[in-house]
């Protein structure tokens, strides 16, 4: 193009201004970046006395429930009152776990007045998981993390291959029976295996690590393993599945059934949960050695590595907030009825500097999930395992 084809001809009038080139990646993310940690300071200061008589309003219903729950199993003369028992231990127990336990373990109520018994280096959930081993492999691993391969170790459980980051390998192909049939039963008896490295001792991830959390096979690594798992197991499971239902004499079966009943109904449920929250085909994962050059990339990469979906106000509850993980993901140390209350605005950022935000149907989000999985379990073989792993 010649110069002077440019130039507009003295006294003419200057045409419309031409459109702007979109802002380099740099610059977006900065802007995210002073956007959210804007968002975030304000809504940290609101944090406080509400947020504590929320989380003690909690923990009593939920001892309500635990009460009518067990009562309720033991006395039952019929099958409705049963079940009623049932729902009521079950309500409890998804509670503890999520809407006070998640929270509390990620420090959301940490050096608040008033929030003694909820700082998380002290809390202790009604939950078949190490405390300790949750905090080490959920709260730094997991989130400082998301679904990077190599450093997350929540991109796969056993079998079931979460993203296309993790090696493929023939066992893959059991993923999704086994996730439906196995995992999502029993999910927090598998969680506390994962976490305390019980799982590493015995088998390997399918990465060139091998392990997710031990260092190593050795007798006293394998003994610290077995030692974090089991003081866990043995006294939730022995009041669940042996003192409660010898209580009922006779009809101890009735209790044991109850009881598991209680547990695998929340187990199924946070299992959904957490499957909708990270899995799906849009669902962004990262290559081995990826890292984000700034904080608005981090922020950037944790929303394109989860999913939120639209759920009523009592069954977010039940989800402890993580229907909306886009902003558990970015602000994890927020009480979840914060997390709810910033989601419109969380959105609006994501629109604002183009950054996907997904959110669906929880049917249609956990649909997605485990048709990825699916998806997952056919794809790749031992020749691209030995590919990736070179």
């Amino acid at each position: 193009m010649h110069l002077e084809a440019s130039v507009a001809p003295a006294g003419s009038v200057p045409g419309p201004t031409p459109p702007k080139a979109p802002r380099a990646d740099a610059e977006r993310f900065r802007a995210l970046g002073d956007d959210l940690d804007a968002l975030k300071a304000r809504i940290t200061a609101e944090v406080g006395a509400k947020d504590v008589r929320y989380v003690r309003a909690m923990r009593a219903l939920s001892r309500v429930f635990e009460a009518t729950g067990r009562v309720l199993i033991h006395v039952s003369p019929e099958p409705v009152t049963f079940l009623a028992g049932v729902t009521a231990l079950w309500l409890h127990k998804q509670l503890e776990a999520t809407e006070i336990g998640h929270t509390a373990l990620h420090g959301a109520y940490d050096g608040l007045p008033g929030a003694k018994g909820f700082e998380s280096e002290t809390f202790r959930w009604d939950t078949p998981i190490d405390e300790a081993s949750w905090r080490n492999g959920h709260n730094l691993r997991h989130h400082g993390n998301t679904n990077v391969a190599g450093r997350d170790p929540d991109i796969h459980f056993g079998p079931v291959r979460l993203t296309d980051k993790t090696p493929y390998h023939r066992i893959n192909r059991i993923g999704l029976p086994f996730s439906l049939f196995v995992l999502f039963p029993n999910f927090a008896f598998l969680m506390n295996l994962h976490f305390t490295g019980l799982s590493d001792a015995y088998h390997d991830n399918g990465l060139p690590e091998r392990m997710d959390f031990l260092k190593d096979r050795s007798p006293a690594s394998v003994r610290g393993a077995w030692r974090a798992a089991l003081r866990k197991y043995v006294p939730y499971y022995f009041w669940n599945y042996v003192f409660f239902p010898a209580l009922a004499g006779p009809m101890f079966w009735k209790v044991l059934l109850g009881n598991w009943m209680a547990e695998t109904m929340r187990d199924v449920y946070s299992a959904a949960t957490i499957y909708c929250g990270h899995v799906g085909p849009e669902t962004k994962s990262y290559d081995r050695g990826h890292r984000p050059k700034s904080r608005g990339e981090w922020y950037a990469m944790q929303i394109e590595a989860s999913n939120d979906y639209e759920v009523s106000w009592v069954v977010s509850v039940l989800c402890g907030g993580l229907d909306r993980q886009i902003e558990h993901h970015l602000f994890p140390t927020l009480p979840p009825q914060r997390l709810r209350q910033i989601a419109p605005e969380v959105r609006a950022l994501c629109e604002r500097h183009g950054i996907e935000y997904r959110t669906d149907t929880w049917g249609r989000t956990l649909g997605k999930a485990l048709g990825h999985i699916a998806a997952l379990s056919r794809q790749g073989g031992v020749r691209q395992v030995l590919r990736e792993m070179a």
